[in-house]
């Protein structure tokens, strides 16, 4: 079973950048498909972007596309959330999710999670 914890959250100007990292651990890392999805204040969870195995495949929420850009480093069982021109809508809490097998472009929830990080973006 992996274990995850998501860091680099924190309080960003519109306009700003970020990047969120997820730590895995007490698993194959490069077996599982890595995904991030957020929840807003008073919304549901939502898929952000995921990474296939390899890190050849990514696939993003039209939403985030041409902003954020999903990576991973399997040597180090990472992942990454690159967060450009961020917006205060995409004020939420992240969260960094694995699965073994997750179909290429699903957006349906994980079977892994983290317990989240709070990125809050002001006007």
């Amino acid at each position: 079973q992996v274990q995850l914890v998501e860091s680099g959250g924190g309080l960003v100007q519109a306009g700003g950048s970020l990047r969120l990292s997820c730590a895995a651990s007490g698993g194959t890392f490069r077996s599982y498909t890595m995904a991030w999805f957020r929840q807003a204040p008073g919304k549901e969870r939502e898929f952000v972007a995921a990474i296939n195995q390899s890190g050849g495949l990514t696939w993003h929420a039209d939403s985030v596309k041409g902003r954020f850009t999903i990576s991973r480093d399997n040597a180090k069982s990472t992942v990454f959330l690159q967060m450009n021109s961020l917006k205060p809508e995409d004020t939420a809490v992240y969260y960094c999710a694995a699965d073994p097998m997750y179909p290429l472009g699903a957006t349906s929830p994980m079977h892994y999670w983290g317990k989240g990080t709070l990125l809050t973006v002001s006007s």
